[in-house]
């Protein structure tokens, strides 16, 4: 199978959306305490018996990355990650294992990249009212970063398994007890991506004869789509959630979730992806070859004649778009998001102007006849799910907070978009 640059830098570009990635965590770079509770975290995971466990490195760009040690497997240490995870939350009952949270274990042909046991959570709320959480997370694309070691790239952590693991981390939106909390009433099934492959793939990939991966996203996410659809029949309202890597899936769960339930309004709120340009090589060598995505492609009617070149970040957006205009379709992103702008620079090679792509892509969606609401803050952070910053965050007077629930309540507003957006230096 030959493979281009993309085989060594596309799927880590998508990589770079996880920064912090224990339990699937992430941190933006200016959160004022994300440092000190990186380093109590991994002295947490020393005291618990991980005694090698390293230090975090922060990159030049302020990004914070947790290793995990040589040698330990995620078996070995989810001991002590279930007593430390928290930590990375601040706090808060899903973070320490909210007894709402239900575990599911579908079965069947569901699995992580290593083979063990796939999971996915349920917080029970308004059964008319559903969230489908696709959480972020790292790929792997090659023997390297595919080796469970719990290293993907050079800097970032990634889980192929879910020993240990618990929904959310107690912030943003997992905080269920702020009165003026959008989701806090949702039911929510929150689903984990321990395949490496964004829940597209389906696919077993050896990359050595040691080395075998079950790059199952798309299985694992098919099973959280069952579950909503036999327990929730009657869902006046669902709303897929995307988090960094999720989100490059996150439309088109949107539209096979409105395959399912037709009489549902079906939002899409993706984040933290939407520089990522459209490159019909990756399109072809990773997503659709290396994972099996194209394989996956919906039956849907606007996507006949679709080649694997392009099924696409992009296409996504616009082929859910256009197979159900009904849904709203919107997006998060800081405009100079530093994890992103790596992530990037990686894919095209060479350092991209990120807002300027953002911008591009969004424009080309709304060209092909698909409206996407977007929400564009100044700086470069990552992660605004699970923070405080989802409530904090306010552009040309409109609080991000209430910008989503206008959204939700099916009134979406005007596009956000800084005018100072903070370009670094």
């Amino acid at each position: 199978m030959r493979m281009s640059r993309f085989a060594a830098t596309g799927a880590a570009a998508i990589a770079a959306l996880a920064t912090v990635g224990v339990a699937g965590a992430t941190a933006p770079p200016s959160e004022p305490t994300a440092d000190d509770a990186a380093f109590e975290f991994a002295q947490c995971m020393r005291d618990n018996g991980v005694t090698d466990f390293p230090d975090p490195q922060v990159d030049a760009g302020g990004g914070i990355f947790i290793q995990a040690p040589e040698g330990v497997t995620p078996e070995e240490m989810a001991p002590a990650r279930a007593a430390c995870e928290h930590i990375l939350g601040g706090g808060g009952a899903a973070a320490s294992g909210d007894s709402d949270w239900e575990k599911v274990v579908p079965g069947g042909d569901c699995e992580c990249a290593d083979g063990s046991e796939f999971a996915f959570w349920v917080r029970e709320g308004d059964p008319n009212k559903v969230v489908l959480y696709l959480d972020g997370g790292g790929s792997c694309f090659d023997e390297t970063s595919c080796d469970f070691t719990g290293y993907v790239g050079e800097n970032d952590y990634y889980d192929f398994s879910q020993a240990g693991e618990t929904p959310g981390l107690g912030g943003g939106v997992f905080d269920f007890e702020r009165a003026d909390n959008p989701l806090a009433d949702y039911t929510i099934i929150y689903l984990s991506l321990c395949t490496g492959d964004v829940y597209l793939g389906d696919v077993t990939r050896e990359y050595s004869p040691e080395l075998t991966v079950e790059h199952n996203g798309f299985v694992n996410g098919s099973a959280g789509l069952t579950y909503l659809a036999e327990n929730y029949p009657d869902a006046s309202q669902v709303v897929v959630v995307g988090k960094t890597a999720g989100s490059i899936a996150a439309p088109i769960y949107g539209g096979l979730v409105s395959d399912l339930l037709p009489d549902a309004q079906v939002t899409v709120f993706g984040a933290q992806s939407g520089g990522f340009p459209d490159d019909p090589e990756f399109n072809a060598e990773i997503l659709g070859e290396l994972w099996g995505a194209y394989g996956n492609m919906p039956d849907w009617e606007v996507n006949e004649g679709l080649t694997a070149s392009d099924w696409g970040i992009n296409r996504f957006w616009i082929q859910a778009g256009l197979h159900d205009p009904d849904i709203l379709m919107a997006r998060f992103d800081y405009a100079y998001d530093a994890n992103a702008a790596r992530g990037v620079e990686q894919l095209t090679g060479e350092p991209q102007d990120l807002l300027a792509l953002i911008d591009a892509n969004e424009a080309a969606i709304e060209a092909a006849g698909v409206t996407q609401h977007s929400y564009t803050a100044p700086g470069d952070d990552h992660g605004i799910f699970e923070f405080d910053a989802f409530y904090e965050i306010e552009v040309n007077g409109v609080r991000l907070v209430d910008w989503v629930a206008a959204l939700l309540a099916g009134e979406p507003l005007d596009d956000v978009h800084c005018a100072d957006c903070g370009r670094p230096a």
